[in-house]
C-alpha cells in the first residue's frame, strides 16, 4: 500500500486476491488493511495537512498539472491494468485515463477562481465575509464500476483545495487503485502523506476509515445500502459526507421522439461498461405508438455489439466485474421473465469469465422487480405506456432520484417536465457529463451532496464566517 510516500504491507501480513473477470482466474494480490493500517494512513494525512493547505494555490496547482501529465504518460499501462482487473475495453479505459488527467487540470484552474463572499450587514464600520477553507483529512471509498476516473473525480478537487486524503479502492479493483498510486508516487512536488492508498475489504478497512475520529469527511460512491452503513459509522463524530449512491433512472420516450437519435445515446449508455453506470438508463417508458420500433432497433443495436476480451481494441463490451455481480444480474433477468417479460435478445452468460450478452427485455411492467431496483448491468427494461398513464407518477415512483432522461421533439413539453421529475438531473434529448457540471443528488436514496463543477468543489471546503469591526 502507499502510505506517507512509502510502499508498505498490511501490519497483519494479510492479503486479498483479485480476479480477471474475463477469465475468472486470479491475477494478483494486494495487502488487506485493518484498523491499524488505516490509523497509520490517517496519521500521515493529518501530519501533511498543515503544510499542504498552507501552500499558495498556484503552488498546489503546479502539482496537479504534474499529476495530469504523469497520468497521460502512463495511460496505456493504467488502461491495461483496468482492463485486466475490471474488464473495461481498452479504448474506454484509455479514454478514462485521459478524462482523469483533465479532472486534475480542471480542478486546479477552478480552485484558483474560487472565492468567498462579502455579506452586507446593518452595522457601520463592519466587514463581514465568508472564507472558504479546506475541510481537512478526507477518507475516500471509491466504487468498482469506474475505478480510474472515479478516483480522479474525488481526489482532484480535494487536494486542489488543500485537503489531504486516504483512499480505499474497492477490493476487487485493488491493483488498479495501486497502479494509480504508483503513478502519483512518481510526481515531483507531491509531498508525502498528502495522498495515501490503502487496500482491503469494505467491512474492515472501509469501516475503520469511515469511523476514524481524525477523518473530517467521507466521500463515497456505491450502493445505497453501503452508503447507509457508512453514514452510521460516520455519525458518532458527525463527519461531513458526500455520497453518490444508487439509481434506477427513468427514460421517457414520447411518441414524437427521434428514435434513432435516442438510441445512439441510450443504447450506447446501456451497454457501455457492461451497463455498470450509475447515470445509465434504468427503466424505459416508451409510448405505444413508437414502442415496436424502439424495441426492434434497440435489439438490433444490442446484437451489433462485439463482446469479448477487453484487450482487443475492437471489443465494445467486456465482462461484468465479478461472478457475484454476474449472478445478481442474471437473477434480475430470470425474475423478469418469470413475471411475464419477453426476452428479445441476449441474456446469455459465458462459461468462462463473467460475461452476459447485451440484453433487451420487452413487455415489462412498472411493478416488476427488474423495473424497480437497480440492475447495474447490460439489461434494458422496456415498458409500454399509453396516453392514459400518468407518466410523471410512474417516473417518480422510486426509492431513487439520481437522474431522468426525456426524449421528445417538443422541447416545450420536455421543459415542463423538469420541475415535475423528482430527480437531481434531467437530460432532454442528450446525456452530457462534463467537468463543469455538478453531479450526484441529495434526493431520496441517491445520495448526499454534489461532485463536479463549482458545486462539487465547494463540498471540499468549510465556509468560515469572519466579522471585523474597524472603528
Amino acid at each position: 500500500m502507499y502510505i506517507n510516500g512509502d510502499w508498505v504491507f498490511a501490519a497483519s501480513g494479510d492479503k486479498l486476491t483479485t480476479v480477471n473477470p474475463s477469465t475468472g482466474e486470479p491475477i494478483g494480490t494486494a495487502p488487506s488493511a485493518n484498523a491499524r493500517d488505516v490509523d497509520i494512513a490517517v496519521g500521515a494525512a493529518r501530519a501533511a495537512f498543515p503544510a499542504w493547505s498552507g501552500l499558495p494555490q498556484g503552488e498546489r496547482n503546479k502539482v496537479l498539472f504534474a499529476i495530469a501529465a504523469k497520468i497521460r504518460e502512463n495511460a496505456h499501462d493504467i488502461a491495461l491494468v483496468e482492463g485486466e482487473e475490471h474488464g473495461t475495453p481498452y479504448n474506454d479505459a484509455f479514454g478514462a485515463c485521459m478524462g482523469a488527467a483533465e479532472k486534475f487540470e480542471w480542478s486546479a484552474n477552478a480552485a484558483a477562481a474560487l472565492k468567498g463572499d462579502e455579506i452586507p450587514v446593518p452595522a457601520a464600520n463592519t466587514l463581514t465575509y465568508v472564507k472558504r477553507e479546506p475541510v481537512g483529512v478526507i477518507g475516500f471509498i471509491t466504487p468498482w464500476n469506474l475505478p480510474t476516473i472515479m478516483t480522479a473525480v474525488k481526489l482532484a478537487p480535494a487536494i486542489a483545495l488543500g485537503n489531504t486524503c486516504v483512499i480505499k479502492p474497492p477490493s476487487i479493483n485493488s491493483l488498479t487503485g495501486l497502479k494509480f498510486a504508483h503513478v502519483l508516487s512518481m510526481v515531483e512536488g507531491l509531498p508525502k502523506g498528502v495522498v495515501n492508498f490503502i487496500t482491503g475489504s469494505g467491512s474492515v478497512a472501509g469501516a475503520a476509515l469511515a469511523s476514524h475520529p481524525d477523518v473530517d469527511m467521507i466521500g463515497f460512491t456505491g450502493s445505497s445500502e453501503t452508503g447507509k452503513a457508512i453514514l452510521a459509522s460516520a455519525a458518532p463524530t458527525v463527519k461531513k459526507c458526500v455520497m453518490e449512491l444508487g439509481g434506477n433512472n427513468p427514460v421517457l420516450i414520447f411518441p414524437d421522439a427521434d428514435i434513432d437519435a435516442s438510441l445512439k445515446v441510450l443504447a450506447w449508455r446501456q451497454f457501455n461498461n457492461s451497463g455498470q453506470h450509475c447515470s445509465g438508463p434504468g427503466r424505459y417508458y416508451v409510448h405505444e405508438k413508437v414502442y415496436d420500433e424502439f424495441v426492434s432497433k434497440f435489439a438490433a443495436y444490442a446484437e451489433s455489439l462485439k463482446v469479448g476480451d477487453p484487450s482487443d481494441k475492437s471489443v465494445q463490451m467486456g465482462p461484468l466485474v465479478s461472478r457475484e455481480h454476474q449472478q445478481k444480474v442474471l437473477g434480475y433477468i430470470d425474475g423478469a421473465l418469470a413475471e411475464g417479460a419477453r426476452l428479445v435478445t441476449g441474456g446469455v452468460a459465458s462459461e468462462t469469465g463473467f460475461f452476459i450478452t447485451p440484453t433487451v427485455l420487452a413487455d415489462c411492467t412498472h411493478g416488476m422487480k427488474a423495473a424497480r431496483e437497480e440492475i447495474f448491468g447490460p439489461v434494458a427494461v422496456l415498458i409500454k405506456y399509453t396516453d392514459a398513464d400518468d407518466l410523471v407518477a410512474l417516473a417518480n415512483d422510486s426509492d431513487y432520484g439520481l437522474c431522468a432522461h426525456v426524449w421528445t421533439r417538443d422541447i416545450g413539453a420536455g421543459m415542463k417536465l423538469i420541475g415535475k421529475l423528482h430527480v437531481g438531473a434531467v437530460f432532454i434529448n442528450c446525456q452530457m457529463l462534463a467537468n463543469e457540471q455538478p453531479w450526484g443528488t441529495s434526493i431520496k436514496e441517491s445520495g448526499i451532496g454534489k461532485e463536479g463543477g463549482t458545486y462539487g468543489l465547494l463540498e471540499f471546503t468549510d465556509a468560515k464566517l469572519v466579522c471585523v469591526n474597524y472603528n
